[in-house]
């Protein structure tokens, strides 16, 4: 097996903490081996249910939990969206990025007690940035106010945030539902995404809507100087 197929560079990862950063393709003697020799901050996802002894060896903690999560059409539940609440995809980007600054604390990088909080929010920004200039946003509207953005690839709901002031009011549903059903009626045959399992309240909110979990993965990540 190739040293790619072992071990793959993080060049956003690289971005936002100035240090070389890598995922482990494979929890293998072999990757774990070339990883050691690696310069970095290092990524593995595993399965929770994994032995974790060699991760420990090795130097790797724990950082977060992510669960799958996708919805078809017939499983989206019936709901009515109030007057007042739209999207769209043409929007104040420094406004967007003024909502996602520090939104993501339930994030890995966030929970990572080696990488500094200034950093860990640069690599959210700067992955909305990314977003934006490939015309893969939603903005969040109520009435004519920016209340938050959903970031996309294709079918997948990659990055997304709410305004302070609109959290806690029941109105996530309805925007998320706005941009789903953009999706399905561009085509998409299901919409999917991925989430940690500590931010309960968008568990809550995926749930809610009709989506079904699967294909949960433990992260570990360690810095090899």
């Amino acid at each position: 097996m190739n040293t790619e197929a072992l071990l793959s560079a993080a060049p956003w990862d690289q971005a936002a903490f100035g240090m070389p950063a890598w995922e482990l393709r494979h929890y293998s003697p072999a990757a774990l081996a070339l990883a050691d020799q690696t310069p970095g901050l290092q990524t593995i996802k595993v399965d929770p249910l994994a032995d974790k002894q060699a991760l420990q060896r090795h130097g790797f903690y724990y950082t977060d939990t992510l669960l799958e999560t996708r919805a078809r059409p017939d499983q989206l539940r019936p709901l009515t969206i109030p007057p007042g609440l739209s999207v769209r995809r043409d929007f104040d980007a420094a406004q967007a990025l003024a909502i996602c600054h520090g939104a993501f604390v339930h994030g890995r990088f966030h929970r990572d007690f080696q990488i500094a909080p200034d950093a860990a929010n640069l690599r959210y920004d700067n992955w909305l940035k990314q977003l934006i200039a490939s015309g893969q946003v939603f903005g969040l509207y109520a009435d004519a106010t920016l209340a938050g953005f959903i970031g996309y690839h294709g079918d997948l709901l990659v990055l997304h945030a709410v305004a302070s002031q609109f959290r806690g009011r029941g109105l996530s549903k309805y925007w998320w539902r706005l941009v789903i059903d953009n999706l399905l009626a561009e085509g998409c045959t299901q919409i999917r995404s991925s989430i940690s399992a500590a931010n309960l309240a968008v568990l809550n909110l995926y749930a809610s809507l009709g989506f079904s979990f699967h294909h949960p993965q433990d992260i570990y990540h360690r810095i090899v100087k």
